[in-house]
């Protein structure tokens, strides 16, 4: 199982441009951008959803992490899925689904942690910072770097946001419907 240390930040479209400079300035690597599709499905605990890419893969993401607006720690699992539509049809059927994320994502690698700047379909645009721990490291060694970028990036408290894309998008959905 993966480890890594995440934060995401509500960002509005200067800001989004403002980090996007920074991170093409900062990257270790040549940046990518990415258009996924998330399927999140019900589960008892934690979070199951298959990502699809434009190439037309796409994979299963099993993950667990606590809501806060502050670095916390995730674990995750990645499987590769060589039929993406077939499992799909066979989620819909079995556990169902609880919604779908679209976005655009510019990832960038600043060091060991991958920057995303995501232009989330009904929501916005977000940086999310995935700090990569290596087996040895701890959580407290990934918070500071996660703390540490979120000062150069210009991050203030009041834009930092606890909730996963899903939880976003359907308190969103909840409030359309009551309002």
């Amino acid at each position: 199982m993966g480890r890594n240390v995440e934060i995401k930040a509500r960002l509005s479209e200067p800001d989004w441009q403002r980090a996007r400079r920074w991170a093409e300035q900062n990257t270790t690597e040549p940046h990518q951008v990415l258009h996924q599709t998330d399927t999140f499905f019900h589960t008892s605990a934690d979070r199951l959803k298959l990502r699809q890419f434009a190439d037309g893969s796409a994979e299963l993401i099993g993950y667990t992490r606590s809501d806060q607006a502050e670095p916390a720690e995730s674990g995750y699992t990645r499987t590769p899925i060589p039929q993406p539509e077939q499992f799909l049809q066979a989620m819909r059927s079995t556990v169902g689904i609880r919604g779908v994320v679209g976005k655009r994502r510019d990832l960038f690698m600043v060091g060991p942690t991958r920057v995303h700047l995501d232009r989330v379909d009904q929501l916005g645009t977000f940086l999310e910072l995935e700090v990569v721990l290596e087996a040895e490291q701890t959580f407290e060694e990934g918070r500071q770097v996660a703390e540490s970028l979120l000062v150069q990036l210009g991050i203030r408290p009041e834009q930092l946001v606890s909730p996963a894309y899903i939880d976003l998008l359907e308190a969103s959905e909840h409030t359309d419907a009551t309002a």
